[in-house]
């Protein structure tokens, strides 16, 4: 995955950890989505999160203190300072939960890579040059990469199915993409159900 992040002037950057959900009880838990595998460590009581919210929401440039974190069915599920109770809870879902931290640091997580460290790497299928990532785009249900090609951008979800390897210090990404992804398929390919119907006039 990509451990989105947006570095400043400061050496430090910006690492998206998690994504609030849904409200959970009445007294003020959220449902996380967490975009860490190490909640143990970003999640501890006293930890402050940036917030990334539509402008105009109440929330919009300030920071999240999480008092505590449970589980509940394999679920993780905070409990925030200054958010007292289920209305509360439900103005912060779908914000998503940002840290600080120095950007020299590499991201802990197994398969975790700053999108810094994304940028500019070659896109390689089958061992051949297929085109440069040029940015990296964070959606809740997943992410994307832009690669830059001789035909114009191709946007290809950041997954392990399409994503095969990372090798930054080789400065390559491989993938294996589904059938026209990175080219434009034959019409006889598009659909064989459709190519194999024979056309009438109504048609």
């Amino acid at each position: 995955m990509a451990a989105s992040d947006n570095a400043s002037a400061s050496g430090r950057t910006q690492l998206r950890i998690g994504r609030l959900t849904k409200a959970h009880g009445l007294k003020g838990a959220i449902k996380i989505e967490l975009y860490t595998d190490d909640p143990e460590r970003r999640f501890v009581p006293g930890a402050v999160f940036s917030l990334q919210v539509p402008t105009g929401h109440a929330w919009h440039g300030k920071t999240l203190e999480l008092v505590e974190l449970r589980w509940y069915n394999s679920h993780a599920v905070g409990f925030f300072k200054d958010v007292p109770d289920r209305s509360a809870a439900e103005a912060l879902v779908k914000a998503i939960l940002w840290v600080e931290q120095d950007a020299a640091e590499l991201p802990e997580e197994e398969d975790a890579w700053y999108d810094h460290q994304l940028v500019g790497l070659t896109v390689l299928r089958d061992g051949v040059k297929v085109g440069v990532v040029s940015q990296i785009d964070h959606f809740p249900a997943q992410d994307l990469l832009t690669v830059k090609t001789d035909d114009g951008d191709v946007l290809v979800p950041f997954v392990k199915a399409i994503v095969t390897a990372v090798d930054v210090k080789a400065g390559t990404l491989t993938v294996t993409p589904p059938p026209g992804l990175f080219e434009q398929l034959p019409e006889d390919e598009l659909d064989p159900e459709l190519a194999a119907r024979p056309t009438t006039e109504s048609e």
